[in-house]
């Protein structure tokens, strides 16, 4: 058979280019945790590292049972958890299955929401709050009283993914975090606005393929797998 290098050249045709992992990269799958319980202003959540630290609701169960279907034949090879409950129980149908234990990641955490921690966030959010509609106009938590500095929370969450894909060079990742590091994630990955990804729905997958400095986003909010009818 004819190499196409052997063929003159305007007989050569040329198929388009499917994307292919690096051989040096790193596949993460981003997991946003499932829904969490209700906030309420008389019970707020407990705190950990400074963050609200709520367990799942019973749907969020549910969610995490989804995902541990959808990715069970994966080829998942090592799993990441925060330091908040709600992506541990998320993580954890998952982790049963594939006899994995999760490594902790204090870094994905989610971004530092300040004075607005405990839940108050979802009611200011709720409410239309001034400061919560100037937070979605200049797409900033920075104008939330004592919330994390945007450069800090982006070199964290820049370097704690740096870690996570140095470890597993060549393997698939799943990576349960938070809707605010996923759209920090992405935007860095992208070079996008700062809040284009903040929209991931709980128990989402969204893909990243890490290559030393080069960030490849492949896949956003992907909830097939939450669309189908429970059993």
């Amino acid at each position: 058979m004819t190499a196409p290098e052997d063929l003159p050249q305007a007989a050569r045709s040329y198929r388009q280019n499917r994307f292919r992992v690096p051989p040096d990269a790193a596949e993460l799958l981003l997991i946003r945790h499932g829904e969490s319980e209700p906030a309420s202003v008389d019970a707020p959540f407990p705190l950990v590292d400074g963050r609200s630290d709520p367990a799942l609701s019973s749907e969020g169960h549910h969610q995490a049972q989804r995902v541990a279907t959808r990715l069970a034949a994966a080829g998942i090879d090592a799993i990441y958890v925060t330091t908040l409950r709600r992506t541990a129980e998320t993580a954890a149908p998952l982790a049963s299955r594939l006899g994995l234990v999760p490594a902790v990641e204090a870094g994905l955490r989610e971004v530092g929401l300040g004075d607005w921690e405990g839940g108050l966030f979802r009611k200011m959010v709720a409410e239309n709050h001034p400061t919560a509609m100037q937070m979605w106009a200049q797409e900033s938590f920075d104008v939330i009283p004592g919330a994390e500095p945007a450069a800090e929370f982006a070199d964290r969450v820049r370097a704690a993914i740096g870690r996570v894909a140095a470890a597993h060079t060549g393997q698939r990742v799943a990576v349960f975090t938070h809707g605010g590091v996923i759209g920090q994630v992405l935007a860095l990955a992208s070079g996008s606005r700062p809040f284009a990804f903040v929209t991931s729905d709980n128990g989402s997958i969204s893909r990243l393929v890490v290559a030393g400095p080069r960030w490849f986003v492949r896949g956003f909010n992907d909830t097939a797998h939450l669309e189908q009818p429970w059993d």
